[in-house]
Protein backbone atom coordinates (compact mmCIF):
# COMPACT_ATOMS: atom_id res chain seq x y z
CA UNK A 1 0.00 0.00 0.00
CA UNK A 2 1.39 3.34 -1.05
CA UNK A 3 2.80 5.22 2.14
CA UNK A 4 0.79 8.13 3.68
CA UNK A 5 2.40 11.46 3.62
CA UNK A 6 1.31 14.32 6.06
CA UNK A 7 1.49 17.53 4.62
CA UNK A 8 3.10 20.75 5.79
CA UNK A 9 1.71 24.18 5.92
CA UNK A 10 4.37 26.56 5.37
CA UNK A 11 3.30 30.29 6.24
CA UNK A 12 4.13 32.48 3.51
CA UNK A 13 6.54 36.05 3.56
CA UNK A 14 6.99 38.09 0.77
CA UNK A 15 10.53 39.02 0.04
CA UNK A 16 9.02 42.32 -1.00
CA UNK A 17 7.73 42.80 2.81
CA UNK A 18 11.58 42.02 3.91
CA UNK A 19 12.81 44.36 1.83
CA UNK A 20 10.86 47.24 2.89
CA UNK A 21 11.19 45.77 6.90
CA UNK A 22 15.29 45.91 6.41
CA UNK A 23 15.21 49.37 5.06
CA UNK A 24 12.95 50.74 7.90
CA UNK A 25 15.08 49.30 10.46
CA UNK A 26 18.26 50.61 8.92
CA UNK A 27 16.92 53.88 9.29
CA UNK A 28 15.57 53.49 12.42
CA UNK A 29 18.65 52.20 13.99
CA UNK A 30 21.01 55.33 13.09
CA UNK A 31 18.26 57.59 14.01
CA UNK A 32 17.12 56.83 17.70
CA UNK A 33 18.99 55.41 20.22
CA UNK A 34 17.00 52.32 22.27
CA UNK A 35 15.96 53.17 25.56
CA UNK A 36 18.09 50.78 27.57
CA UNK A 37 21.19 53.05 26.02
CA UNK A 38 19.74 55.91 26.97
CA UNK A 39 18.76 54.89 30.43
CA UNK A 40 22.12 53.57 30.58
CA UNK A 41 23.66 57.13 29.60
CA UNK A 42 22.07 58.80 32.16
CA UNK A 43 22.72 56.42 35.04
CA UNK A 44 26.27 57.46 33.77
CA UNK A 45 25.97 61.07 33.59
CA UNK A 46 24.57 61.13 37.67
CA UNK A 47 27.48 58.91 38.74
CA UNK A 48 30.73 60.05 36.72
CA UNK A 49 33.23 61.85 38.79
CA UNK A 50 34.77 63.66 36.10
CA UNK A 51 33.66 66.70 34.92
CA UNK A 52 35.03 66.47 31.17
CA UNK A 53 33.17 63.18 31.65
CA UNK A 54 30.16 64.53 32.50
CA UNK A 55 30.29 66.99 29.98
CA UNK A 56 30.88 64.29 27.08
CA UNK A 57 27.67 62.42 28.25
CA UNK A 58 25.42 65.28 28.31
CA UNK A 59 26.37 65.81 24.69
CA UNK A 60 26.14 62.23 23.82
CA UNK A 61 22.17 62.85 25.23
CA UNK A 62 21.79 66.10 23.57
CA UNK A 63 23.13 64.27 20.17
CA UNK A 64 20.85 61.38 20.72
CA UNK A 65 17.80 63.70 20.84
CA UNK A 66 18.90 65.73 17.71
CA UNK A 67 19.10 62.93 15.77
CA UNK A 68 15.63 61.95 16.73
CA UNK A 69 13.97 64.42 16.35
CA UNK A 70 15.34 65.19 13.00
CA UNK A 71 15.78 62.29 11.29
CA UNK A 72 19.28 62.19 11.15
CA UNK A 73 22.43 59.68 11.75
CA UNK A 74 23.84 59.54 15.12
CA UNK A 75 27.29 59.11 13.73
CA UNK A 76 29.13 59.96 10.58
CA UNK A 77 29.79 56.18 10.66
CA UNK A 78 26.68 54.52 9.50
CA UNK A 79 28.32 51.44 10.08
CA UNK A 80 28.14 48.03 8.00
CA UNK A 81 24.61 46.08 7.92
CA UNK A 82 25.26 43.14 10.13
CA UNK A 83 21.26 41.39 10.13
CA UNK A 84 20.58 38.87 12.40
CA UNK A 85 17.71 36.34 11.04
CA UNK A 86 15.91 34.00 13.18
CA UNK A 87 14.15 32.00 10.85
CA UNK A 88 10.63 29.82 12.21
CA UNK A 89 11.46 26.12 10.24
CA UNK A 90 7.40 26.69 8.85
CA UNK A 91 8.48 29.58 7.27
CA UNK A 92 8.54 29.88 3.43
CA UNK A 93 10.01 32.96 1.39
CA UNK A 94 7.81 33.85 -1.65
CA UNK A 95 8.40 36.41 -4.99
CA UNK A 96 12.35 36.22 -4.48
CA UNK A 97 15.45 35.04 -2.74
CA UNK A 98 15.86 36.17 1.12
CA UNK A 99 19.78 37.46 1.01
CA UNK A 100 18.26 39.54 -2.12
CA UNK A 101 15.67 40.94 -0.38
CA UNK A 102 17.66 41.91 2.75
CA UNK A 103 20.38 43.36 0.45
CA UNK A 104 17.93 45.15 -2.02
CA UNK A 105 16.20 46.54 2.17
CA UNK A 106 19.86 47.51 2.79
CA UNK A 107 20.46 49.53 -0.05
CA UNK A 108 17.00 51.43 0.36
CA UNK A 109 17.45 52.17 3.65
CA UNK A 110 20.53 53.63 3.38
CA UNK A 111 19.94 55.59 0.21
CA UNK A 112 16.49 56.94 1.45
CA UNK A 113 17.85 57.73 4.66
CA UNK A 114 21.15 59.59 3.28
CA UNK A 115 23.12 57.48 5.54
CA UNK A 116 26.84 57.32 4.50
CA UNK A 117 27.93 54.59 2.06
CA UNK A 118 30.75 52.75 3.80
CA UNK A 119 31.47 49.47 2.15
CA UNK A 120 34.16 49.13 -0.68
CA UNK A 121 34.91 45.93 -2.69
CA UNK A 122 38.09 44.73 -3.39
CA UNK A 123 39.30 45.77 0.23
CA UNK A 124 42.78 44.92 0.38
CA UNK A 125 43.64 46.73 -3.38
CA UNK A 126 41.30 49.07 -5.05
CA UNK A 127 38.70 49.81 -2.34
CA UNK A 128 35.89 50.68 -4.48
CA UNK A 129 32.29 52.06 -2.43
CA UNK A 130 29.92 49.72 -3.57
CA UNK A 131 27.91 52.79 -3.12
CA UNK A 132 24.60 51.91 -1.20
CA UNK A 133 26.37 50.14 1.61
CA UNK A 134 25.82 46.43 0.45
CA UNK A 135 25.93 43.77 0.71
CA UNK A 136 24.95 43.24 4.10
CA UNK A 137 26.79 40.79 6.85
CA UNK A 138 24.05 38.24 7.37
CA UNK A 139 23.52 35.64 9.92
CA UNK A 140 21.05 32.71 9.84
CA UNK A 141 19.90 30.96 13.00
CA UNK A 142 16.74 28.16 11.95
CA UNK A 143 14.59 28.22 14.84
CA UNK A 144 11.21 26.35 15.48
CA UNK A 145 7.67 28.23 14.45
CA UNK A 146 6.39 30.21 11.39
CA UNK A 147 7.73 33.60 12.55
CA UNK A 148 10.85 35.40 10.40
CA UNK A 149 12.36 37.72 13.18
CA UNK A 150 15.24 40.41 11.66
CA UNK A 151 17.59 42.65 13.99
CA UNK A 152 20.05 45.15 12.25
CA UNK A 153 22.62 45.99 13.93
CA UNK A 154 24.63 49.10 11.99
CA UNK A 155 28.66 48.57 13.22
CA UNK A 156 30.69 51.12 13.26
CA UNK A 157 34.27 50.33 12.41
CA UNK A 158 35.87 52.31 14.68
CA UNK A 159 34.71 50.26 17.14
CA UNK A 160 34.74 46.96 15.21
CA UNK A 161 38.11 47.31 14.55
CA UNK A 162 38.76 46.74 18.33
CA UNK A 163 37.67 42.73 18.13
CA UNK A 164 40.01 40.05 19.27
CA UNK A 165 39.77 36.60 18.96
CA UNK A 166 42.20 34.63 21.97
CA UNK A 167 42.96 30.82 21.84
CA UNK A 168 43.31 30.33 25.34
CA UNK A 169 44.95 27.38 27.39
CA UNK A 170 41.91 25.63 29.13
CA UNK A 171 44.09 25.91 32.49
CA UNK A 172 43.64 29.98 31.88
CA UNK A 173 40.55 29.61 33.23
CA UNK A 174 38.22 32.22 34.79
CA UNK A 175 41.12 34.69 35.05
CA UNK A 176 42.75 34.31 31.76
CA UNK A 177 39.20 35.60 30.64
CA UNK A 178 39.06 38.46 32.92
CA UNK A 179 43.00 39.23 32.13
CA UNK A 180 42.36 39.28 28.10
CA UNK A 181 39.09 41.39 28.28
CA UNK A 182 40.93 43.70 30.32
CA UNK A 183 43.94 43.99 27.95
CA UNK A 184 41.57 44.59 24.92
CA UNK A 185 39.75 47.37 26.78
CA UNK A 186 42.86 49.09 27.70
CA UNK A 187 44.76 48.89 24.10
CA UNK A 188 41.23 50.04 23.17
CA UNK A 189 41.44 53.29 24.70
CA UNK A 190 39.10 55.95 23.32
CA UNK A 191 39.17 54.58 19.66
CA UNK A 192 35.57 52.91 20.36
CA UNK A 193 34.10 55.76 20.95
CA UNK A 194 33.48 54.62 24.69
CA UNK A 195 31.47 54.20 26.88
CA UNK A 196 31.14 51.19 25.19
CA UNK A 197 29.56 47.88 25.48
CA UNK A 198 31.77 44.48 25.36
CA UNK A 199 30.67 41.54 24.02
CA UNK A 200 32.25 38.47 25.16
CA UNK A 201 32.14 35.29 23.34
CA UNK A 202 33.33 32.39 24.93
CA UNK A 203 33.43 28.40 24.38
CA UNK A 204 32.82 26.69 21.03
CA UNK A 205 35.21 27.36 18.11
CA UNK A 206 37.18 30.39 16.87
CA UNK A 207 34.20 31.40 14.09
CA UNK A 208 31.15 30.75 16.87
CA UNK A 209 32.87 32.64 19.69
CA UNK A 210 33.39 35.93 17.71
CA UNK A 211 29.60 34.95 16.16
CA UNK A 212 28.53 35.12 20.24
CA UNK A 213 30.51 38.43 21.23
CA UNK A 214 28.70 40.34 18.22
CA UNK A 215 25.64 38.84 19.25
CA UNK A 216 25.29 39.64 22.59
CA UNK A 217 25.35 43.12 21.44
CA UNK A 218 21.57 42.72 20.34
CA UNK A 219 20.91 41.89 24.41
CA UNK A 220 18.87 45.08 26.22
CA UNK A 221 22.27 47.33 27.87
CA UNK A 222 22.73 46.04 31.36
CA UNK A 223 19.88 42.95 31.28
CA UNK A 224 22.48 40.05 33.54
CA UNK A 225 22.87 36.84 31.66
CA UNK A 226 20.68 34.76 33.32
CA UNK A 227 23.27 32.03 34.02
CA UNK A 228 24.64 33.38 37.85
CA UNK A 229 27.94 32.57 37.60
CA UNK A 230 28.03 33.92 34.32
CA UNK A 231 26.60 36.77 35.53
CA UNK A 232 29.42 37.84 38.33
CA UNK A 233 31.56 37.70 35.63
CA UNK A 234 29.92 40.70 33.49
CA UNK A 235 29.34 42.33 37.04
CA UNK A 236 33.41 41.86 37.68
CA UNK A 237 34.60 43.01 34.07
CA UNK A 238 32.38 45.94 33.92
CA UNK A 239 33.82 46.92 37.56
CA UNK A 240 37.18 46.43 36.83
CA UNK A 241 36.96 47.67 33.30
CA UNK A 242 35.68 51.10 34.42
CA UNK A 243 38.46 51.16 37.06
CA UNK A 244 40.74 51.38 33.93
CA UNK A 245 40.09 55.61 34.05
CA UNK A 246 39.91 55.73 29.94
CA UNK A 247 35.97 56.99 31.05
CA UNK A 248 33.91 58.63 27.84
CA UNK A 249 35.32 59.56 24.00
CA UNK A 250 38.61 58.44 26.12
CA UNK A 251 39.16 61.87 27.83
CA UNK A 252 39.57 59.89 31.36
CA UNK A 253 36.92 58.86 33.97
CA UNK A 254 34.96 56.43 35.38
CA UNK A 255 32.64 55.39 32.71
CA UNK A 256 34.47 53.70 30.19
CA UNK A 257 31.83 50.85 29.52
CA UNK A 258 28.22 50.87 30.20
CA UNK A 259 27.55 47.10 30.35
CA UNK A 260 29.42 43.70 29.24
CA UNK A 261 27.32 41.29 27.91
CA UNK A 262 29.01 37.37 27.94
CA UNK A 263 27.77 34.60 25.96
CA UNK A 264 28.92 30.78 26.72
CA UNK A 265 28.61 27.68 25.19
CA UNK A 266 30.64 24.42 25.56
CA UNK A 267 34.08 23.79 23.97
CA UNK A 268 36.26 21.05 23.12
CA UNK A 269 38.63 19.69 25.93
CA UNK A 270 41.22 20.85 25.17
CA UNK A 271 40.37 25.07 23.75
CA UNK A 272 39.03 28.03 25.52
CA UNK A 273 38.29 30.54 22.50
CA UNK A 274 37.83 34.32 24.46
CA UNK A 275 36.37 36.76 21.39
CA UNK A 276 35.65 40.28 22.73
CA UNK A 277 33.70 42.34 20.39
CA UNK A 278 33.37 46.23 21.00
CA UNK A 279 29.88 48.45 20.30
CA UNK A 280 30.35 52.20 20.76
CA UNK A 281 28.62 55.07 22.39
CA UNK A 282 25.87 54.40 19.49
CA UNK A 283 25.05 51.22 20.48
CA UNK A 284 22.38 50.57 17.58
CA UNK A 285 20.44 47.97 16.67
CA UNK A 286 16.34 47.50 15.87
CA UNK A 287 14.69 44.50 15.33
CA UNK A 288 10.82 43.31 13.88
CA UNK A 289 9.20 40.26 13.85
CA UNK A 290 7.48 38.84 10.61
Amino acid sequence: MPRETRKIKLREIEASKITQTVAELCQWANFELGEDVLSALRQALKTEPSPLGREVLSRLLENAGIAREERVSLCQDCGTAVVFLEMGQDVHISGGDLYQAIAEGVSQGYTQGYLRKSIVSQPFSDRINTRDNTPPVIHTEIVPGDRLKIAVLPKGGGAENMSRLVMLKPTDGREGVIDVALRAVEEAGGNPCPPIIVGLGIGATAEKAMLLAKKALLRPVGKPNPDPEINQLEKELLDRINDLGIGPLGFGGGTTALAVHAEVTPAHLTSLPVAINFQCHSARHQEAVL
